[in-house]
């Protein structure tokens, strides 16, 4: 098998585990230590993004030093450990402590998105992160149902011995593959000493104003995220987790057909297409899902999952479009920071929100920031109709 299968594979794995216990933070934290107010998911939310945001661009940093896999190999063990020890905590002070030490090397899972791609043909670039888009959305899937059978059969804090098999079979892998193909691996590519400053984390240019894109478009999406399995649950009068969780990852399904449908049509002639239509339909999907009823929640779903999917993987095409392959990883942790930035921003204000407000307000905030992300891509991508590679500036 090439190499670009095992990553995919690893990927896979690795978005499985991380989203077991996604949908459930609100009945992980009232099972385990009896607290209900939604602040806690949020704020606990806010604090997990803070962590990626802080941890990934060092793993970046290191990764042109240090080849990706070997540094998984170290870090996912670290992990996994962590998250079994994790199982086994009941107090809360504690848990937070070590439940964020697992997101610190968990993070460094992301080196493989950039990794894949440095190592692929760049005709070939919306193809694979298509691909991984799918991935990502199954995974989310496999990740939600598993979570949902482990919270209706166990106890949810049993998901993270399931978090921690995934860390170790990454770390696994990762040993694996350097053993048996360590030298046809690709290495660091940018050894220059001038590379190395941390001052290359900086965005600017046509980086930086994709990275305040999708900031924006990243608290839409996650603003609707932590309690929609209790907005679902409140409208269907449906409390079987299983069916929460599947309702919940009806847009990865949706990715799935997408993927399948988008290699059977024409591909746009730059990534700098097709963002607007999808951009619009998500627009539709956000306010069928705020009528309170099942229909059109199901029916939102799926329009919403196919558009965020389109638009989604055309905006990380962008970011590699525009990018130096030799600084794929660093490039996109600079994006990867803001979007993060969105997704603590949408953690701690959706907390507030489904306090004070109605649990389909925070799809009225989704809508209106989609809006806002919808006006400044116009603006952006107007000058490149016809666009000739441009660098990273």
């Amino acid at each position: 098998m090439p190499l670009r299968f095992y990553l995919i594979l690893m990927t896979l794995v690795a978005v499985v585990s991380d989203y077991m216990m996604h949908p459930f933070y609100p009945l992980f934290f009232a099972s385990r230590f009896g607290i209900q107010d939604p602040r806690v998911t949020g704020t606990y939310f806010s604090a997990v993004c803070a962590t990626v945001m802080v941890a990934f661009p060092v793993w970046a940093m290191v990764s042109r030093r240090m080849p990706e896999l070997r540094i998984l190999v170290y870090t996912q063990v670290i992990a996994g450990i962590l998250a079994v020890f994790c199982t086994y905590i009941t107090n809360y002070t504690m848990f937070w402590v070590v439940s964020l030490a697992i997101i610190i090397f968990k993070g460094s899972y992301l080196l493989v998105y950039p990794f894949i791609l440095r190592i692929t043909d760049t005709d070939k670039h919306v193809g694979i992160i298509s691909i991984l888009s799918v991935i990502i959305h199954l995974g989310s899937v496999l990740g939600a149902v598993v979570g949902g059978m482990v919270i209706d059969w166990m106890q949810p804090q049993y998901i993270y011995l399931g978090m921690a098999a995934g860390d170790f079979f990454q770390a696994g892998l990762s040993g694996y593959l350097l053993w048996s193909r360590g030298e046809t691996i690709p290495g660091p590519t940018v050894t220059e000493p001038h590379s190395q400053s941390w001052t290359a984390l900086i965005p600017s240019g046509t980086v930086l104003r994709l990275s305040v894109i999708t900031l924006f478009f990243y608290y839409s999406d996650f603003i609707i995220r932590p309690f929609f399995v209790k907005y679902w649950e409140t409208v269907s009068m449906l409390h079987s987790r299983i069916l929460s969780g599947g309702v919940y990852a009806i847009p990865a399904a949706v990715a799935a057909l997408a993927l399948w449908m988008n290699r059977r049509r024409k591909v746009p002639d730059t990534p700098w297409h097709a963002i607007l239509p999808a951009l619009l339909l998500a627009l539709v999907g956000l306010l069928l899902q705020s009528y309170p009823s099942t229909v059109t929640i199901i029916a939102g779903r799926c329009l919403y999952g196919w558009a965020f999917f389109q638009s989604a993987v055309r905006f990380d095409a962008l970011l590699f479009h525009v990018c130096d392959p030799t600084s794929y990883a660093v490039e996109y942790s600079k994006i990867h920071f803001f979007q993060n930035l969105g997704v603590l921003t949408a953690s701690f204000s959706v907390g507030i929100l489904v306090e004070h407000y109605p649990l389909h307000v925070p799809f009225i905030a989704a809508f209106a920031g989609y809006l806002l992300v919808t006006a400044m891509y116009y603006q952006l991508a107007r000058p490149y109709v016809h666009p000739v590679n441009p660098s990273c500036k």
